[in-house]
């Protein structure tokens, strides 16, 4: 028999949503997912589509909720300061912002800022899952998090000491369906696989460049002119050094690290980042983005009061 639910928990993206009710240990009770995302909450209302999903669920009329992503971003439900990097991961999610108004007890896990001259930088909702991701709490650590803008963050002794941010799948996607290379990509290409040997071959060389990616774009367009490179080989190099020119990019400017790179990724990214990271020669320990960013609401609806911290009488 399941235990009452002690807290909802939201992962609130752009497009979509996950929703889970928790029990005090953390333990999912009950799960839901949606394509009501940031869009279309702006529409219809963030308040009726969270009641929404919490009443399919029976989730109780009082039960507090933690939220991450882009429901506190400025176009959101309420924008969540960020906060200022360098910063320790627990007071980063206690920094949570409560909405006014409401019956329930809602908050919003802050994004975090990078504000040097040089190097300005946000994130939101990737903190989420880096609480979550299982970092031992001393010793220098370097994150990947693969996505439309892949995150690489730095972590020494249990706070974030900075951040950057790869397009990469963003620049996949404005390639493939906006340059000449939409001519060698076709409309529809196959899904890029780990061990596709152009993937391969393509990351190598971006490896071996440090990360000069622009000069070698244009040679999948002649391969296909001149080698006749076939439209899903054509996404397979590109991926490939798009990726590669990322982690080449990233090792330079973190350096190398005792431990071994922290994957958090899912399904077929996580494996080409996970090839690439090999091919690059580092060590890497990958964990789950859905179950990180769970854990990480866990744990910030701990930092929060709205479930008892580890070890604590509630």
């Amino acid at each position: 028999m399941s235990k009452a639910p002690s807290v909802a928990a939201v992962d609130w993206g752009t497009t979509r949503m996950r929703v889970w009710l928790l029990d005090e240990t953390g333990g999912v009770v009950a799960e839901r997912r949606g394509d009501d995302g940031l869009i279309t909450a702006q529409a219809i209302g963030f308040s009726t589509i969270l009641e929404g999903h919490l009443a399919a669920m029976g989730a109780p009329e009082a039960l507090p909720v933690i939220i991450c992503g882009m429901a506190g971003s400025r176009q959101g439900w309420l924008e969540a300061p960020y906060v200022t990097v360098p910063a320790p991961i627990g007071a980063i999610l206690a920094g949570a912002a409560r909405i006014q108004g409401q019956r329930r007890d809602i908050r919003i896990v802050p994004g975090l800022a990078q504000r040097q001259a040089d190097a300005p930088d946000v994130m939101r909702g990737e903190e989420t899952q880096l609480a979550g991701a299982g970092l031992p709490a001393k010793g220098r650590h370097l994150v990947c998090m693969p996505g439309t803008h892949s995150k690489w963050v730095l972590v020494e002794d249990g706070a974030v000491a900075g951040f950057g941010t790869w397009p990469t799948g963003e620049l996949f996607s404005v390639l493939a369906m906006h340059s000449i290379l939409r001519h060698s990509l076709g409309e529809q290409p196959k899904p890029v696989t780990s061990h596709n040997p152009f993937f391969q071959d393509w990351c190598r060389r971006a490896l071996a460049e440090g990360g000069d990616v622009t000069s070698k774009l244009f040679s999948i367009r002649a391969a296909g002119l001149l080698q006749d490179l076939k439209p899903d080989d054509a996404a397979a190099c590109l991926s490939g050094l798009l990726i590669g020119g990322e982690i080449a990019s990233a090792s330079r400017r973190y350096g190398a690290s005792a431990a071994p790179v922290v994957l958090v990724a899912s399904g077929a990214l996580g494996a080409l980042y996970g090839q690439a990271l090999a091919l690059a020669g580092l060590a890497v320990r990958t964990v789950d983005a859905d179950e990180a960013v769970r854990a990480g609401l866990v744990e910030a609806a701990r930092e929060n009061g709205m479930i008892a911290k580890s070890g604590v009488a509630a």
